[in-house]
């Protein structure tokens, strides 16, 4: 079998920071950037609007310095993790465990789409926001790009559309999906080479790895500066009456994203008889950075080191499943969508019928899978899942308002949905992997 050194082995350059409580840190400066937001906020009176929104600019610095730097190195970090793990199984285990860990990840966003939908049918949010006057609404919804008033009939499409024509072109786009199918195919091409053929391919690959965690360890060390500017800077210039109209909105979708984490921890109980709590635990350093970074892709190195370290993952386990994971399983952001959905709908006074509904979760399955694992990737994909549904997209200017204070607890779940995935085919898979 082709050797290859795990990443997970090379998160080395993170060590410094998670023995100097990284995840403290990151606690007080969003504690910090929270209290200094308020300070700033124009409905407070202390200063002048324009005074805040030139101080947001400069305490967004870190923040987006930090953003910049993580997504310069996340196509070559997720390209490299895909390879290794792939490189590291046989192609029998392979074969089983790829097609798996997919119907995996389908069920998981299945679940999580039912519990959107009952819990936002249940709580009705968008009925309030409907008896003060609704969301603005510019006209029509827009149609379908093909003018098609069904999502089915794109399906054929869309599937051969999975396989880019221009890797390069998927690259340079960010288009994340197409990147990793077509890592996965040359992956799988790599175990077909002969052992001289393929070893430097390899050892090139292993290069840029270490490479990619020593840039990861620079931006690391921006955390708790751009948590506590992206804090200050998002409550400087939220009014606090967003809050309080949409508050029982947010409420919803917390509450959905609750009973989603509970489901991984029941999950994770009955298969691997493992402590729920002992597992909550373990994975709390990258739950945190997730929730203060908003980036599933940023989170990706910690997550792998987490898996083998804390939770007894095979790296070979952790290699494939967290960068394939953090690509295509959106749990929380599918929930998050699908239960917008059913607000805006609610907002605009439009009923929506089961086959609304059935349609509306095949789009969803879909738009998740897609979603960039970036801050506001769930919204940049909302839009083609309201217009679908017919649903105006004017006011998603409203929900981008709080989409970043939502994204938070939704990609701190994704990431937990990731780590469960993780310790879950390791309890079949991990086993003779792990054996010396």
């Amino acid at each position: 079998m082709i050797e290859f050194t795990p990443l997970n082995h090379l998160s080395v350059y993170l060590d410094r920071l998670i023995k100097g409580r990284l995840w403290l840190k990151v606690i007080i400066g969003l504690v910090l950037g929270a209290g200094l937001g308020i300070l700033l906020n124009p409905s407070t009176g202390l200063v002048s609007e324009k005074v805040g929104l030139g101080a947001a600019d400069w305490l967004d610095l870190p923040g987006q310095l930090f953003m910049r730097l993580i997504q310069m190195i996340m196509i070559p970090l997720i390209f490299t993790s895909i390879i290794s793990g792939i490189v590291s199984n046989t192609s029998e285990n392979l074969k089983s465990f790829g097609l798996r860990l997919l119907l995996y990840f389908i069920f998981t966003t299945a679940l999580s789409i039912f519990i959107g939908i009952v819990v936002t049918l249940i709580m009705k949010p968008g009925q309030y926001i409907f008896s003060l006057g609704g969301f603005p609404n510019s006209g029509e919804p827009q149609p379908l790009p093909n003018g098609s008033s069904s999502t089915l009939e794109d399906i054929p499409a869309a599937i051969s559309n999975l396989i880019p024509n221009n890797p390069l072109e998927s690259i340079l786009t960010g288009e994340m999906l197409g990147v990793v199918i077509f890592t996965v195919i040359i992956g799988v091409a790599i175990t077909q080479l002969s052992k001289g053929t393929a070893d430097p391919i390899i050892r090139f690959t292993e290069a840029v790895q270490k490479i990619c965690m020593i840039v990861v360890s620079w931006a690391m060390l921006l955390v708790p500066y751009a948590v506590f500017g992206l804090m200050a800077a998002l409550l400087s210039q939220i009014g606090l009456e967003i809050f309080i109209g949409l508050g029982y909105y947010m409420l919803a979708i917390l509450l959905g994203l609750f009973l989603l984490m509970i489901a991984y921890l029941v999950l994770v109980f009955l298969v691997t008889r493992k402590n729920p709590f002992h597992f909550l635990r373990a994975i709390r350093e990258p739950q945190l950075l997730a929730f203060s970074t908003t980036s599933s892709a940023a989170v990706m190195p910690l997550s792998m080191k987490t898996a083998d370290e804390k939770l007894g993952v095979s790296s070979h386990i952790s290699d494939f499943v967290i960068p394939v994971g953090a690509t295509i399983n959106m749990d929380g952001t599918a929930l998050f969508q699908c239960a917008t959905t059913i607000f805006m709908a609610q907002a605009y006074g439009i009923e929506l019928s089961l086959i609304n509904l059935i349609l509306i979760t095949f789009t969803v399955v879909a738009a998740s899978i897609g979603t960039p694992a970036i801050p506001g990737g769930g919204v940049i994909i909302l839009a083609s899942v309201l217009q679908s549904a017919g649903i105006p997209v004017d006011g998603l200017l409203v929900i981008i308002g709080i989409d970043r204070i939502l994204g938070m607890f939704r990609t701190a779940v994704n990431v937990t949905g990731d780590l469960t995935a993780c310790v879950i085919f390791n309890q079949f898979y991990g086993a003779p992997l792990n054996a010396k």
